[in-house]
């Protein structure tokens, strides 16, 4: 039997919260003076997200904040992390200001502060204004003036209460999934959309931090990353190779140059095509110092070397091929891959402060008489909090733990099969009822 453990054995001072993003919950798509985001359009397109599903109406956060953040303080949850809809702010991206969209995120800030609850801040979740996109998004350079304007709405209408801020989240995954693959909005697809995508986005974490630097100064900012710990099948140079690759796209082309490496071109070498897009001084621009780093991740990816992958000469080994317990995403539960990662980041001499700002699982969820057990979820939460736990105990640089995600809500192409939350959602009733897992976190919290 594994000794039962407790918040209070990470330190007093860690931080622990849950992690949510505007577009997956808040609903309310065209309220109150709201533009329309890439992924509102994404999602009118037949055949892109599984079962049609939208996110119109998702959990009707927008409405059911109070709701919402009553069950935090009942769960004993300290810190909410949620994003800014930038559509909601600045309907078109830039220009006239949507003041009712002001006013419902100082309705949140505010009820936040009244329960006790430390709001924490991302500015982009993924859900760039459609406008943007009809004028190149990503792929313009002048994403980095429209974001400049942005942040600084932000900051002046909010830093006066929130001084925790993240900049982008999964800048990969935004870039690869919506530039690249196209399985993610706005749905481009090559190398011509993603190079520049990933050079802008890189130049954006620095402009986002550096204004709201201008306008906080006593913010604590930060900036987060989707990571996976990386292995090769076997120890065939080939394979080990390979790996190396792949971890240098997932793991380490935003944080390097943001730590002043530069891009890992190196052992990357298509990243040499990055350099008509890069102008002279953007990566002394690039860098910026991060009160935080956001370790967001889930799993590990077994590599083998590919002759008919472009670009990578790479292939994923898929967890259901590996015949490994995985989740819902079919993503292997391994709990040893968010240690590895901790450890990984905790490596480069200049990292600052690390947090986990996200970590959770999608299990099919078991109903007994209006009850919800989810003993997976609870599992994959303590087994994974065992690993935080154990970096922390060897002095590596950890110093907090955020939950993917309070309440069951929309998982962008997944749509709303998959259920991450803590608490269930009925879509139909918009009903909330805590699972077993939520249970179990808010009792591990209560000794914090």
């Amino acid at each position: 039997m594994t000794k039962k453990i407790h918040s209070s054995d990470f330190g007093k001072n860690f931080i622990w919260g849950v992690s949510t993003a505007a577009f997956q919950i808040e609903g309310a798509h065209d309220k109150h003076g709201k533009g329309p985001s890439i992924w509102d359009v994404f999602t009118s397109r037949k055949g892109k997200i599984r079962g049609n599903d939208t996110a119109k109406t998702s959990c009707d956060f927008y409405h059911r904040y109070k709701e919402d953040i009553d069950l935090m303080k009942s769960l004993n949850i300290p810190n909410f992390r949620f994003s800014i809809s930038w559509s909601r702010i600045l309907p078109t991206g830039t220009g006239k200001i949507n003041t009712e969209g002001i006013a419902f995120y100082n309705r949140v800030i505010d009820y936040c502060l009244e329960q006790d609850i430390t709001p924490w801040i991302t500015l982009y979740h993924w859900d760039l204004p459609h406008e943007l996109e009809l004028k190149g998004g990503w792929t313009n350079r002048e994403i980095l003036d429209w974001f400049e304007e942005y942040t600084k709405v932000c900051a002046q209408s909010f830093g006066d209460r929130v001084k925790h801020w993240m900049v982008l989240n999964e800048p990969m995954v935004f870039t690869g999934g919506g530039y690249f693959l196209g399985v993610h909005a706005p749905g481009k697809k090559g190398m011509r959309n993603f190079l520049p995508a990933v050079h802008h986005a890189q130049l954006s974490q620095a402009v986002g931090g550096r204004m709201i630097r201008k306008w906080i100064h006593d913010a604590k900012i930060g900036t987060t990353y989707s990571c996976s710990y990386i292995v090769p099948k076997n120890k065939s140079p080939r394979n080990i190779r390979a790996a190396k690759r792949v971890d240098a796209l997932l793991n380490r082309l935003f944080i390097e140059p943001v730590l002043g490496l530069g891009y890992p071109e190196k052992d990357l070498p298509i990243l040499i095509k990055l350099k008509p897009f890069i102008l002279p001084g953007d990566m002394g621009k690039s860098q910026f110092e991060f009160d935080f780093i956001g370790i967001q991740n889930y799993t590990r990816e077994v590599v083998q070397h590919s002759y008919f992958i472009p670009y990578i000469k790479a292939k994923i080994i898929e967890a259901p091929k590996r015949k490994v317990i995985t989740t819902l995403m079919d993503w292997e539960v391994y709990p040893p891959s968010i240690y590895e990662m901790i450890r990984k980041y905790s490596e480069y001499c200049t990292m600052p402060n690390l947090i986990i700002t996200e970590n959770g699982a999608a299990f099919q969820d078991t109903f007994t008489e209006g009850k919800i057990k989810d003993k997976k979820r609870q599992k994959f939460l303590k087994d994974h909090l065992e690993q935080v736990l154990k970096a922390k105990k060897k002095g590596l640089n950890v110093h907090g733990y955020f939950v993917w995600t309070l309440t069951d809500n929309f998982e962008w192409a997944e749509g709303y099969h998959p259920g991450f939350g803590l608490v269930h959602v009925d879509f139909k009733t918009q009903k909330r009822t805590v699972k077993k897992s939520g249970k179990w976190y808010k009792n591990f919290l209560k000794d914090s």
